[in-house]
């Protein structure tokens, strides 16, 4: 009885969880307010009756569609004993908002076409020079916890390590739950989550310091006030990201120390991966309500006259519903998105597609080595 309970709850919990989040997708919390759907409008259109309609509509669907795919799915879960069947209805539901995503953004964008919404409206761009002049200075101090978790495991692992046995054992997540699989002990399999800390924080360092540098879309109506805003934004966000870096290195130490002392207790190892996996949720928690896209929800200096320009209408250079963006002329190889908070790169300078084969060939190579290992 008890295991039918948890394997309800399991499969119930997959689906409830996603369908919330598809079903907070076209939030002004989670993106611009003025890219509905991935379409650029003017402002003042942003809650226009055109807008709104597709958001009642988007929404209407994924509720019928959430109830439609998770009670079958919940009943097979639990019958069957396995997450498999949630798992399924998740990439349904995945699949079922995105073409409700798609038909949204391409009415929103008819109904801007054919009303004319940019024909009174007088667009422009601004630019803080100071950005390159003078730039956010990275948060190398944030970066220190991070380093720090790095060279416990470093030592620790160090000395341990003589006196390990001939095989670790390694967990893996399967649809049947954790199971471990044991591989010959060596400097790749012993320490692998410890590279994997490495690998990680440096990325994520040449990350903010690739974002402390990306363009900014700055508020054209008010550019003093949102340049200052831009900085507070630049510099939270840095910050966070290097915060969460150090949460997930301890998570990554913490299964080191399992692997090491071959313990094997379904229980730690949540606990291990279950609390810091808490400040990561609560940190990105944070950035959405507290902060905002594009740090629209931080304090502005306020006082500035409006200059009355609203931002061009750029909806040429992004594809795939708004979530891709390709424009050779444009130097910028990190863009702010506008599905979804953060930046994206630009498709079509081919800087980024460098950067972009350099963070696979990373991937792939340490996939390669952790098999081989």
């Amino acid at each position: 009885m008890n295991t039918l309970l948890v394997d309800a709850a399991l499969n119930f919990g997959i689906l409830a969880v996603l369908s919330a989040v598809l079903y907070s997708a076209p939030s002004p919390l989670l993106n611009p307010s003025a890219v509905p759907f991935g379409v650029r409008v003017p402002p003042d259109r942003a809650r226009s009756a055109a807008v709104e309609e597709q958001r009642h509509r988007y929404r209407g669907a994924m509720l019928v569609a959430a109830a439609v795919v998770t009670v079958p799915a919940t009943a097979l879960g639990t019958a069957l004993g396995t997450p498999a069947a949630s798992v399924a209805g998740s990439l349904l539901l995945c699949a079922l908002a995105a073409a409700l995503w798609v038909r949204a953004h391409r009415a929103i964008a008819r109904a801007k076409a054919e009303g004319r919404w940019y024909r009174q409206a007088r667009q422009g761009a601004v630019v803080d020079t100071s950005l390159r002049t003078d730039p956010v200075r990275f948060p190398w101090g944030w970066a220190v916890p991070a380093l720090v978790v790095i060279a416990v495991s470093v030592v620790a692992g160090v000395v341990v390590y003589p006196g390990l046995p001939d095989h670790v054992a390694l967990p893996e997540r399967s649809l049947g739950g954790t199971v471990y699989r044991t591989y010959p002990t060596s400097v790749w399999t012993a320490f692998g989550f410890v590279l994997g800390q490495v690998l990680l924080t440096l990325t994520m360092v040449a990350t903010v310091a690739g974002l402390l540098r990306a363009r900014a879309d700055l508020d054209v109506a008010r550019p003093v006030a949102g340049a200052a805003r831009h900085r507070r934004y630049l510099t939270v966000t840095a910050r966070s990201m290097l915060g969460i870096t150090a949460l997930v290195n301890l998570m990554l130490l913490g299964l080191s120390a399992l692997m090491w002392s071959d313990t094997r207790s379904t229980a730690m190892t949540l606990a291990v991966a279950g609390v810091p996996l808490v400040g990561v949720l609560a940190v990105t928690a944070w950035l959405v309500l507290r902060v905002g896209p594009a740090g629209t929800r931080l304090r502005a200096e306020t006082g500035e006259e409006s200059t009355g320009l609203v931002p061009r209408d750029d909806d040429r250079f992004w594809r795939g519903a708004g979530t891709v963006y390709v424009n050779a002329d444009d130097p910028a190889i990190l863009v702010p998105k506008r599905v979804g908070i953060g930046w994206t790169v630009n498709l079509g300078n081919p800087r980024s597609l460098v950067v972009v084969a350099l963070v696979l060939a990373v991937v792939v190579g340490a996939s390669v080595v952790q098999a081989g290992g």
